[in-house]
């Protein structure tokens, strides 16, 4: 059921963030679409690629592939007025994203008994390789690599789920709110990991 939920809140908040940032580069209805299913699925993919999975895998999700569509076209119809408030909206939805796709891909690693390492890898793959696809494409520099805090609460949960310190689906929730919270705080307040300029 977790599993399920978190795909669900996943697919939706990335496939929005992703449309939301191709109308602000003013991208056309297909590209629109493109970046939105990209940013959606496009962590995913990765993480299957380096854990072993068949990336064809991604297809048997037909259901998701279908509320990701379902929620692009949403966002693309939504009135202009509402879209300006985007600045405001969108950290949140890129929050509930990570948070959502960094735990969904630290259970799928576990599910395939990997290593604690794999178990964090997929969780920061899942978690912020849609968002950097889509920022490439966008021709943004991708968050994940600015020195603000972003994959290090991905980190975070897959530690938390690979060293089996979250274990129920109650306890997951409470970690996906966690993570969430977390990764808004730092948007806030500007939070940065250490960096060095030469």
């Amino acid at each position: 059921m977790a599993w399920e939920l978190l795909s669900m809140i996943g697919t939706v908040a990335f496939a929005i963030s992703g449309a939301f940032i191709a109308m602000e580069e003013k991208f056309d209805v297909f590209g629109v679409f493109i970046l939105g299913v990209v940013t959606a699925f496009g962590g995913g993919a990765v993480r299957n690629l380096l854990i072993g999975v068949p990336v064809s895998a991604l297809w048997e999700q037909e259901v998701l592939f279908q509320v990701a569509l379902l929620a692009i076209t949403v966002v693309f119809l939504f009135p202009n007025n509402l879209l300006r408030h985007w600045t405001r909206w969108g950290n949140l939805f890129d929050a509930v994203g990570l948070a959502a796709f960094a735990i969904q891909g630290a259970i799928y690693a576990v599910e395939l008994d990997m290593p604690l390492p794999a178990v964090v890898l997929a969780a920061v793959l899942t978690g912020s390789g849609g968002g950097m696809i889509r920022d490439v494409l966008a021709g943004r520099k991708p968050l994940v690599l600015r020195a603000e805090v972003y994959a290090a609460w991905a980190v975070l949960a897959g530690l938390a789920i690979g060293l089996e310190i979250v274990r129920t689906d109650a306890g997951l929730m409470i970690l996906f709110v966690l993570i969430t919270a977390l990764r808004i705080l730092s948007a806030l307040y500007k939070w940065r990991l250490p960096f060095r300029q030469v």
